[in-house]
């Protein structure tokens, strides 16, 4: 280093200088030379810098404790550490204050690079010193000092802009929560709505259902057993929900388009039914299809109506359709319907005990019914009896002479004119029994009697 022992950072292109700092800059002088002190006072002043004096290393410590000091200019002989020792010690407590060693060139100008390299020192005077130099050096060290205190403001501001962002994004997140709790309660109140709709629907259905009832006796009423297995079988085996309301429905109007029939064929048993009434007896699914395809909402439950009467093997009707091409809901009521009308003499020309008409679905799967459904359905029946409406106790099938006192009805009995002749959930003793003998001589058919099991 030649004429001229100053530390100073390049300026990168195009960088723009640093712009005047407007507040007080605070220069601290540690000097034990009373005229050296006056001097350089007097220039850092004219610099338009805020003086202030110490003459010991101890001095200039005290001074940083209670005052905001900008930059330190250090004698390297100062009395009490030497002034490397002091910017040091400056360094680890105050970082961001600029050192400054004035040093004799003859034998610390070697110390002082190195102090400048490992960044104790930012730049020296050397002795004897030059005031031009000395200037250059306080206004350089003031312009480093504009850039420090530049680049702390925007990390300040960087700062605030964060915390800000971060409020913001709380906020906001509080404003998203907010609003997908309101989304998801509208949802709720949605899908709450469109189940009472679609409940709404099969109630409608279930009434509607019941028009028929009315022309018939009430042995040969079946809607509701017939309601009970399908929705049984849908929560036992979690069928999807919307299929579930579709069979639901389908359930419940499956025999709608027998409503234009005459009270003969409707009390006829199929399989004694002319060649003409089975012809309007076979047109029953497609009536029954015609009257609810009206209502967008029935279309599915519709197609079930049409296709419960098709056959595994491709024998039914009315679109001798065969296996999996019928659709799954028609397989599922085609079973429940046949198991009650079996029991009722709808389809044959008695009345089927329930647990023959359980044999019988289990003898036609793979040819009336597909197996694997139908063996679901028989297990279903036999575990759960649904049709019974027993609320899951154990149910059996006796004749009425294996019945014995005390045994409680879990299905209601009536007579062949539809008579009530004892309601579920009678217990039975000698005389109901006596009486129960006496109609099936006057009758001429042996009742089949449910009881719970004891």
């Amino acid at each position: 280093m030649e004429g001229e022992a100053i530390h100073d950072e390049q300026r990168q292109p195009g960088q723009m200088p640093a712009q005047a700092d407007p507040e007080p800059v605070t220069l601290l002088l540690v000097l034990e030379d009373t005229e050296t002190l006056s001097s350089l006072s007097d220039i850092g002043e004219q610099e338009g810098l805020r003086v202030l004096h110490a003459e010991s290393a101890q001095d200039a410590l005290a001074i940083l404790e209670l005052e905001p000091v900008d930059m330190v200019l250090c004698d390297a002989l100062t009395p009490g550490l030497d002034g490397h020792e002091v910017l040091e010690l400056i360094q680890e407590r105050w970082p961001d204050c600029i050192r400054l060693l004035m040093t004799d060139v003859s034998s610390g100008l070697e110390e002082a690079l190195r102090a400048i390299d490992e960044g104790h020192v930012y730049g020296f005077i050397p002795k004897p010193w030059h005031e031009e130099r000395l200037r250059l050096l306080l206004r350089r060290s003031r312009e480093h000092l504009g850039t420090q205190r530049e680049w702390m403001q925007r990390e300040m501001a960087l700062l605030e802009q964060n915390q800000d962002l971060i409020a913001l994004n709380a906020a906001l997140e509080q404003r998203i929560e907010a609003t997908q709790q309101e989304l998801k309660q509208t949802a709720e109140m949605l899908d709450k709505t469109y189940d009472e709709l679609l409940h709404m629907h099969v109630t409608t259905a279930r009434v509607i259902g019941d028009l028929l009832h009315h022309r018939l006796p009430r042995h040969l009423q079946t809607n509701e057993q017939v309601y009970a297995l399908v929705t049984a079988f849908c929560e036992t085996h979690a069928l999807d929900h919307t299929l579930q309301q579709d069979l639901q429905l389908a359930a419940a109007l499956y025999n709608i388009g027998k409503l234009t029939w005459d009270d003969h064929l409707l009390a006829t048993p199929s399989e004694q039914l002319s060649a003409n009434e089975r012809t309007a007896y076979q047109h029953y699914p497609v009536s029954g299809e015609n009257h609810l395809m009206a209502m967008p909402q029935l279309k599915r439950a519709a197609k079930f109506v049409r296709h419960h009467r098709e056959r595994w093997n491709g024998n039914g009707f009315p679109d001798r359709l065969e296996g999996s091409d019928i659709p799954y809901g028609s397989r599922l009521l085609g079973l429940a319907v046949d198991f009650i009308e079996l029991q009722r003499g709808m389809v044959l020309p008695r009345e089927v005990p329930r647990p023959q008409a359980l044999a019988l679905l289990r003898k036609f799967a793979g040819r009336i019914y597909d197996p694997e459904l139908c063996h679901d359905f028989v297990k279903l029946c036999v575990e759960k009896a649904p049709d019974l409406q027993t609320s899951g106790k154990a149910v059996i099938s006796l004749e009425t002479s294996q019945v014995k006192p005390g045994m409680i009805l879990a299905q209601d009995i009536y007579s062949a004119s539809g008579m009530l002749l004892l309601h579920e959930g009678k217990r039975l003793d000698q005389h109901l029994m006596d009486k129960l003998k006496n109609f099936e001589e006057i009758e001429g058919r042996n009742y089949t009697v449910l009881v719970y099991r004891p």
